[in-house]
């Protein structure tokens, strides 16, 4: 006797439990990497949670595909997504930098883990079920992986010959208060697009993909920092500028302002008051 969605009760049950699988490989190299950094070995830790990320990614798209999305797998995700994306970044920071810079530093990695947990919880509430175009606040993962991979970045030629003279102490606890609002903003940040071959916007979707990732391989000590620092920077940019524009429309005076659609009146239907010549409407 066949499943009634076609498939046999086990191949039901293999896709529904596979996601959860992807999902707690990503705890694993989260985990992992906390281990590392304890140890010294910051470089592997750095490219641990980015595997970590890599592995989020795959967990939603193979249950979107499969339509094997649960309630139980969202809440296992968020929960690993504490660990590998908020816990595990605030704590190599910690070990690299903040516990060199004083005996309270360690808020700034305590305020970032706080901030993931909130956008983790938000998005569990506002999110449940969908798949909208884009996030509301700074996805966690993306958080995470930025911090991750500044260590990375400064062992590269170019941090060394052109950055490596800023004040990256100081600089380091506001990019971890930047990115901390960002996640529990509103601020709209767009997804990966998406794949397809079939139209000019799917096609578009495997270029940047096969760009990010040939960049991701073949340079990805210089590239994913900076491109952690464009994408935080875009949606703050764009939220910014949008805001902006809405003001300066709703500075216009009322005579200044264009009558939209709903507002026009069909006035040869209306009843007219009369006015006499000298300009004064009868009351």
């Amino acid at each position: 006797m066949r499943h009634p969605a076609g498939r046999s009760p086990r191949v039901r049950r293999v896709v529904v439990v596979l996601p959860s699988l992807f999902t707690l490989a990503n705890l694993f190299f989260g985990i992992w990497s906390i281990v590392l950094s304890f140890q010294g070995e910051f470089y592997r830790a750095s490219w641990f949670i980015v595997i970590a990320g890599v592995l989020d990614l795959l967990d939603g798209t193979l249950a979107r595909m499969s339509r094997s999305g649960t309630r139980f797998g969202a809440e296992l995700d968020s929960l690993v997504d504490l660990v590998s994306f908020g816990v595990a970044p605030a704590i190599l920071i910690y070990v690299l930098y903040l516990s060199h810079m004083g005996q309270f530093a360690w808020v700034f990695s305590y305020g970032f883990v706080i901030c993931v947990a909130l956008r983790l919880a938000r998005y569990n509430v506002e999110a449940a079920g969908k798949h909208a175009e884009g996030f509301s606040g700074l996805p966690s993962p993306a958080a995470g992986m930025t911090l991750a991979t500044y260590y990375p970045f400064t062992l590269t030629d170019w941090y060394r010959s052109e950055l490596a003279s800023l004040p990256w102490s100081q600089l380091l606890p506001f990019l971890m208060i930047a990115l901390s609002l960002a996640m529990v903003s509103h601020v709209h940040y767009a997804r990966l697009p998406r794949i397809g071959f079939r139209t000019l916007r799917g096609l578009l979707g495997l270029a940047i993909n096969l760009t990010i990732l040939g960049f991701g391989i073949w340079a990805r000590d210089i590239f994913f920092f900076p491109l952690g620092l464009a994408y935080l920077t875009y949606g703050m940019a764009r939220a910014a500028v949008l805001g902006f524009l809405e003001r300066g429309e709703e500075s216009q005076t009322p005579g200044e302002r264009p009558i939209a659609l709903h507002e026009r009146r069909d006035f040869s239907s209306s009843p007219r008051r009369e006015t006499p010549p000298g300009g004064q409407r009868r009351l």
